[in-house]
C-alpha cells in the first residue's frame, strides 16, 4: 500500500503546432480568375491539468513520460478553416503544483474539483491568403504558417490537503490518534519510520461536522536539510490550517523536542510559523495530576493538553481546541 503514494512525476509536455494557413485561389468554371479563398489553419491542442477530488496520489501518472497535444490541421480552400487538434489533459489530485522543471517557476496550483489549467497553450492557426488581399494586391500568392508548439518538463508536486497537520518525531503516536479519531487505517508498530507516507483522515465532530486531519511522515532534527525522510514530507505541512504537535510524555525534555520541530520547520519556510499551533502531549495515561500541573508549568506559553489515544483521554477536548482554532476566523 505505501508503494501506491507518489506525490512527485515529471513528465516532457508539448502543445500542438497551429495549423498553416492555405493559399488558393478560386477556380470556377465560369470563373477562372476568381480571388483568394484560402482557408485558415486549426489551433493546436492545450496542455491542460484537471483537479480530481477522487484522486490522492501521483500513481496513475507514474508511467506517463511524454505527453503531446495534437496539431491543429492546415486550411483549404474555399475559406475552409482546418480543424483544430485535440488537447492533452491530465488528472490530477486536489493539492497539485505544477512547475517548470528546469526554472523552478510555479505555472499553477490545482485546488477544486474540475478545476481546469492551462499549462502549455497550443499554437494559434495561420490566416489564409483570403486575409491578405488588397486594393494592390488582389492575389497574394502567401499565407501565414501557424505558431510553433510549446514543450517543457513539468514537474508535478502533490501537497496533501488537509486542515491539520500532524508534526513530530518519529514515534511520537501521530499514527496511532489518527486511528482512533477517523476511519484512517495507518499502519502502526513500535519503531521509528512506521509511517513513510502521508495518511489522510476525516475526523467526526458534533453536529455532523467534521475536518481532514494528516499524519505527516516523522522529521528528525536536520530534517529540512533532507536528512531522515525530510524535506520530501516536509511540503505537505504547507496545505495545513493548523499544526498539531505531538510529542510523548515519556520524552527527556518535551519543551526542548517541541522547540527543535519549531526549529525544523522555520528552517524549511519560516510562513509554516504563521500557522496556528497546538501541542498535544500523547501516550500521556501514565502520568498523574501532579505530574501534569509540574509539566505545564515547563511548558508556560505553549498552548498544550494531554492526551492519550489507547485510554481515549483528552480526545474530546482536542478536537474542540482544534475546531476553534480552524474556524477562529470565520
Amino acid at each position: 500500500m505505501n508503494s501506491n503514494f507518489v506525490d512527485y512525476i515529471k513528465i516532457y509536455c508539448r502543445s500542438g503546432k497551429g495549423g498553416a494557413g492555405s493559399v488558393h485561389f478560386r477556380r470556377e468554371k465560369y470563373i477562372p480568375k476568381g480571388g483568394p479563398d484560402g482557408g485558415d489553419g486549426g489551433k493546436g491542442g492545450d496542455v491542460i491539468a484537471i483537479g480530481n477530488k477522487n484522486l490522492w496520489t501521483l500513481l496513475h501518472l507514474r508511467y506517463t513520460r511524454h505527453l503531446y497535444a495534437e496539431g491543429g490541421e492546415n486550411g483549404s480552400g474555399s475559406r475552409s478553416t482546418g480543424a483544430d487538434g485535440s488537447d492533452a489533459v491530465l488528472e490530477v489530485p486536489l493539492g497539485t503544483v505544477c512547475k517548470d522543471f528546469e526554472t523552478g517557476e510555479v505555472l499553477c496550483e490545482v485546488l477544486e474539483h474540475n478545476e481546469r489549467q492551462v499549462l502549455l497553450q497550443g499554437g494559434r492557426g495561420g490566416l489564409g491568403n483570403d486575409h491578405f488581399k488588397t486594393s494592390t494586391n488582389q492575389a497574394p500568392e502567401y499565407a501565414q504558417p501557424g505558431e510553433p508548439y510549446i514543450e517543457r518538463e513539468i514537474v508535478f508536486e502533490l501537497k496533501v490537503l488537509a486542515d491539520v497537520g500532524l508534526v513530530g518525531f518519529p514515534n511520537a503516536g501521530k499514527s496511532t490518534l489518527l486511528s482512533v479519531l477517523s476511519a484512517a487505517k495507518p499502519e502502526i508498530a513500535d519503531y521509528p519510520f512506521t509511517t513513510l507516507v502521508p495518511n489522510l483522515g476525516i475526523v467526526s465532530y458534533r453536529d455532523n461536522l467534521s475536518f481532514a486531519m494528516a499524519d505527516i511522515p516523522g522529521i528528525i532534527e536536520d530534517a529540512h536539510q533532507g536528512k531522515g525522510l525530510g524535506l520530501r514530507f516536509l511540503r505537505h505541512i504547507e496545505r495545513n490550517a493548523v499544526l498539531l504537535f505531538m510529542v510523548p510524555a515519556s520524552s527527556d525534555n518535551i519543551r526542548k523536542e517541541y522547540e527543535i520541530l519549531v526549529n525544523e520547520l522555520r528552517q524549511f519556510n519560516p510562513e509554516l510559523l504563521d500557522k496556528d499551533r497546538l501541542l498535544a502531549i500523547s501516550k500521556s495515561d501514565l502520568l498523574d495530576q501532579e505530574l501534569e500541573t509540574m509539566l505545564s508549568q515547563e511548558l508556560e506559553g505553549i498552548p498544550h493538553l494531554f492526551i492519550s489515544s489507547v485510554a481515549q483521554k483528552g480526545l474530546t477536548e482536542l478536537k474542540d481546541a482544534l475546531w476553534v482554532r480552524l474556524n477562529k476566523n470565520d
